[in-house]
């Protein structure tokens, strides 16, 4: 590990107890700083009432007004994400409402990035909605060192991922099977200097909506390795920081939707470190036949990437008005 990355861990790494609420929102106070708190939603209403009831409850009370707003964007749901996440108290929009003049790609990425245009804050925080045994700390925690320490632009969560239940014999840390053989390698290889994420391609963040706003999304699952990588470069790995908020437990892909999130993540660090000719972006699994022998599935690899918000007319009307 680099030293400069090391030197990082030590002074860019916290815990979300670090910052107790009351701090957080006396800094909040004294800054004037709003949070915008977005949560991407594909058929979650097993999940999504539970994350923002508790964010309701634990951070947007007349006591603790730390959350401005809380949003969930459905991205085309075809359960009750929408209706149940409406009775917690969450505002919902569909993603196809926002910038309707751009017709919408099917992607997590596309989500987030439309998501810049129906939000406020001027900090936003992103949070997946299939998480169970939710904490507030999953929020206040990323976004406290953005409150207090005006140098950091971008923080991730970090925290233990297991792999199954705990009725089933979880195995602790072994949930980020698409980070630890993928992510990470490209990362130490490419970008050592964040060498020092814990968990680069957790769904958990926060930043600046000063600095989304001059960053690419990838449309698809690359999205969090595309906005971390560009981050490093556009504002330098002392403006990053992680946070530790304990345990995430959430919903687990099979093998193959695996292999298509790894695919889309290496899709997404070859236009980063390339620009030229690419691969043909396409990926092949198998299935096994109803007949026996192995049946090809081939599908597209996500590779479309939505410019920075910034330069949409209608983002920056919204902006100045």
């Amino acid at each position: 590990m680099l030293e400069e990355v090391e030197r990082w861990l030590a002074g860019r790494s916290w815990s979300a107890a670090d910052r107790p609420l009351d701090q957080l929102l006396a800094a909040k106070g004294r800054t004037g700083q709003t949070v915008s708190v977005v949560l991407p939603a594909l058929d979650e209403e097993a999940t999504v009432g539970t994350i923002v009831e508790i964010i309701r409850r634990d951070l947007m009370s007349d006591a603790m007004p730390l959350v401005d707003e809380l949003i969930v964007v459905d991205s085309g749901s075809t359960d009750r994400t929408s209706e149940v996440a409406a009775a917690a108290g969450a505002r919902v929009v569909h993603r196809d409402a926002i910038l309707p003049r751009l017709a919408t790609v099917p992607g997590k990425g596309e989500v987030l990035w439309r998501s810049l245009l129906a939000t406020s804050g001027d900090i936003v925080c992103f949070v997946d909605a299939d998480l169970r045994e939710f904490s507030a700390d999953f929020v206040s925690g990323i976004v406290g060192p953005l409150l207090t320490d005006p140098q950091v632009q971008f923080v991730k969560a970090m925290y233990d991922r297991p792999l199954g239940d705990e009725a089933g014999g979880a195995k602790a840390g072994q949930g980020g099977r698409v980070t630890e053989l993928v992510a990470r390698p490209l990362l130490n290889l490419h970008w050592p200097q964040l060498a020092g994420f814990v968990q680069p391609l957790g769904g958990e963040y926060a930043a600046r909506r000063s600095l989304l706003e001059r960053l690419p999304f990838p449309v698809g699952y690359g999205v969090e390795l595309g906005l971390l990588v560009d981050a490093l470069h556009t504002v330098g790995l002392d403006a990053l920081a992680q946070v530790d908020v304990g345990v995430r437990r959430h919903r687990h892909q099979d093998g193959q939707a695996l292999g298509r999130m790894a695919a889309a993540i290496y899709r997404t660090a070859q236009l980063r470190l390339a620009r030229g000719h690419l691969v043909r972006p396409r990926l092949t699994q198998f299935d096994r036949g109803e007949e026996g022998g192995f049946v090809p599935r081939t599908t597209a690899v996500d590779t479309e990437e939505r410019p920075p918000m910034r330069g949409i007319p209608e983002y920056a009307e919204r902006r100045a008005a």
